[in-house]
């Protein structure tokens, strides 16, 4: 691939990237605060901020989509295009598969960022504001987001995935990020704010590691949360409320 090439594609994903940012988080804010008003916005400044973030992730990010290209182009990844190859489940396995693993990447190195050497550096503006919105789903860091680019770097070499099935793995992890940050929560308190139990991560559940930095690290699932100690008991978005209200934010 030649330079020109490679910034020609770098600056079509980039559009393609931040189109998606704008559609999803946007149509998110724009139906739960201003016409549904679940919930009272931040200041102006805070989400131009957290736009601006988004903004500068997302040259990342598509450094990383070019990266892919470029790897496949050469044959080396595992990506495919023929359903039948792997059979017919296999998408569907690969899929889940990748949810598991990003989330245990994402566990770990999230906790990690949390460490007082490392959170001002790599992590703190995601934490600007206490209180998340959608706009906050992808305002990264910098170093932050060339280290999320990577799962995905790592992740195309390692374990065949079908085209179709890498596109529903970013396209679900930017719904279930906006969605963790939409601030308030969605389903009625019994629900522990995650339809399927008390497995998924939601939006209340989220929001507490907002308010208190050393729990809820997870992205999909509570899994490691649990395992680690890291979950907080309460489920219900009032409780949840109670059990951060005066907790010191540490860094």
């Amino acid at each position: 691939m030649t330079f020109q090439a490679f910034c020609g594609k770098w600056l079509v994903l980039f559009g393609m990237i931040v189109a998606r940012y704008f559609a999803i988080a946007g149509g998110a804010y724009w139906l739960f605060y201003r016409v549904l008003g679940k919930a009272r916005g931040p200041s102006a400044r805070s989400i131009r901020e957290d736009i601006g973030m988004s903004i500068a992730s997302g040259l990342i990010f598509a450094l990383g989509a070019v990266g892919i290209l470029a790897g496949y182009d050469s044959g080396i990844t595992l990506i495919y295009s023929d359903f039948n190859r792997y059979g017919a489940w296999y998408p569907a396995i690969s899929f889940l598969a990748v949810l598991v693993l990003q989330d245990t990447y994402f566990y770990f190195l999230h906790r990690l960022f949390h460490h007082p050497a490392l959170f001002r550096w790599i992590h703190s503006g995601h934490h600007r504001s206490g209180d998340p919105t959608p706009w906050t789903s992808f305002a990264f860091d910098i170093p932050e987001a060339l280290v999320q680019t990577l799962f995905f770097l790592g992740i195309v070499a390692i374990v065949p995935l079908h085209a179709v099935t890498l596109f529903a793995a970013l396209f679900t992890m930017t719904v279930w990020a906006v969605y963790n940050h939409l601030g308030f929560e969605v389903f009625p308190p019994e629900s522990g704010d995650r339809p399927s139990g008390q497995w998924l991560i939601g939006s209340a559940h989220h929001a507490i590691h907002h308010r208190r930095y050393t729990v809820h690290y997870g992205l999909y699932f509570t899994f490691w949360d649990r395992i680690c100690g890291t979950e907080v008991k309460e489920t219900g978005w009032l409780r949840s409320q109670e059990s951060v209200v005066g907790c010191q934010e540490e860094e």
